[in-house]
């Protein structure tokens, strides 16, 4: 939103914090409408970038990256007046008369490193929680979804205020600079490789981060479990994207009992999906680039594949793909998939899968379908995710009222409305007493006697 160098641009938006215009809710409310007034009014604009980067489709597109981003800006527009009000706390009887509360205030200038998967909203739906807590903040799309990067940089200077908000465009140096920089807060959202380069980076700082990861999200399927309607949530939760979602299934275990079902069902659904040819089909997308599409040609080499496998590099093409039972130590169990490859794994009992999951770094996702409850209850009990989703998948990002966020190596922090703004505020402790008493039992000379008195009003 600046053609100034950096240090330039980021003493403008700190000037404008500190000048206080960010605070007051009428500004923060003004802005969170422009949000969704962009959204509305260049949605044809937006669509074909995303279509150009990701071979995304106008159903696709409007679901999980415009509507997205409007929703969540009409939800933080709708609640904002009551999360910027004091939250009154409870003030022990030792320090009466006087009252406690907690006072959101906004950090300062913010930092949101976005991702190429979904490279609007990604970029847009935190920004929502920045502006709605009173914040600054500078954007970094991807490089890698440059159609959708330049849209962004030269849209979003048209309805936000430019003297509190900049984009970056721009690859690693760019991005390295940026780090190099002090900022109130980074969110970064990509892999953990470069999450750790991020947290090196805010540590110079002491910057507090929130880190949205990925993982290999777990898809538990119990043979008590509605297959056909199972397999039609978890085709749509892995190939919506093309499979490139953080949260998609990245693998599925299903009891013996039901897999070739389970299976043949998946694959019935693929097809009626995307038809006979899936590269033909209007509404399944591509990979972001040609070099994340030759990994799908490695990552296949030697699997059992049951459906699918094709993989075209020049169009940036892999066909949805079910492999069977591949071992535990190939690249396709232990790094994350991150495409429209499924995994299909049987286990003997469920406890079997449980221990499984158990047994690895804990996910950002996951997905049980049964309709057991005893079998439900011990997947909430042992298991531990970002999210857990029961007989559906990925759908529980649409909710406002649920956090995003990952735990261990899938992440840390949390976003999306009330937590959105959380994550970009100070909650500020405040205290307030009274002049009319003043308790001499506070101060020496300590006596038994005041030790005994302060053992009945602590």
């Amino acid at each position: 939103m600046s053609t100034s160098p950096l240090p330039g641009t980021l003493a403008r938006l700190r000037q404008t914090f500190d000048s206080g215009k960010t605070r007051p809710i009428e500004w923060r409310l003004a802005q969170l409408g422009e949000v969704e007034r962009m959204m509305r009014e260049h949605e044809a604009d937006f669509a074909e970038a995303l279509r150009l980067d990701l071979g995304k489709c106008l159903f696709e597109a409007v679901l999980t990256e415009m509507s997205f981003v409007e929703a969540e800006a009409k939800y933080a527009r709708k609640n904002l007046a009551e999360w910027m009000r004091p939250q009154r706390v409870r003030t022990p009887m030792m320090v009466q008369p006087g009252r406690s509360y907690i006072q959101p205030e906004p950090k300062g200038v913010v930092l949101i490193i976005a991702p190429w998967n979904y490279p609007l909203s990604m970029v847009m739906a935190p920004l929502v929680g920045a502006i709605a807590a009173g914040n600054c903040a500078v954007m970094k799309p991807s490089e890698i979804t440059a159609n959708t990067s330049a849209a962004i940089a030269s849209i979003l200077p048209r309805y936000l205020d430019g003297d509190a908000f900049a984009v970056v465009e721009g690859g690693v140096p760019e991005t390295t600079e940026l780090l190099e920089q002090r900022f109130d807060h980074i969110l970064y959202t990509g892999n953990e490789r470069v999450a750790r380069v991020v947290m090196a980076a805010a540590a110079k700082h002491l910057t507090p981060v929130t880190l949205e990861l990925g993982g290999k999200s777990p898809c538990l399927i119990d043979k008590s479990a509605d297959l056909e309607v199972a397999a039609s949530r978890v085709a749509w939760g892995k190939f919506i994207n093309a499979g490139q979602t953080c949260v998609a299934p990245d693998h599925v275990l299903v009891h013996r009992e039901v897999s070739t079902q389970f299976v043949d069902l998946l694959a019935a659904r693929i097809k009626a999906f995307y038809g006979d040819d899936p590269q033909q089909s209007p509404d399944f997308c591509r990979i972001a680039s040609e070099r994340h599409t030759a990994r799908f040609a490695q990552l296949l080499e030697g699997q059992k594949i049951h459906t699918g496998g094709r993989v075209d590099v020049a169009s940036r093409f892999v066909e949805p793909t079910i492999v069977l039972d591949p071992a535990p130590d190939s690249a396709l169990m232990t790094e994350e998939i991150f495409g429209p490859v499924l995994p299909v794994l049987t286990v003997d009992e469920m406890h079997h899968a449980i221990k499984r999951v158990a047994d690895g770094p804990k996910p950002l996702a996951l997905y049980l379908f049964t309709k057991s409850k005893a079998l439900e209850e011990a997947v909430l009990e042992r298991l531990s995710a970002g999210s857990v989703c029961i007989n559906d998948a990925v759908i529980f990002m649409v909710s406002p009222e649920l956090p995003f966020g990952g735990i261990g190596n899938s992440g840390m922090g949390r976003y999306t409305g009330w937590y959105g703004f959380e994550t970009f505020s100070h909650l500020k402790p405040v205290m307030k007493r009274s002049f009319r008493f003043d308790a001499p039992m506070r101060y020496p000379p300590y006596t038994e006697t005041k030790a005994k008195l302060l053992k009945l009003v602590r």
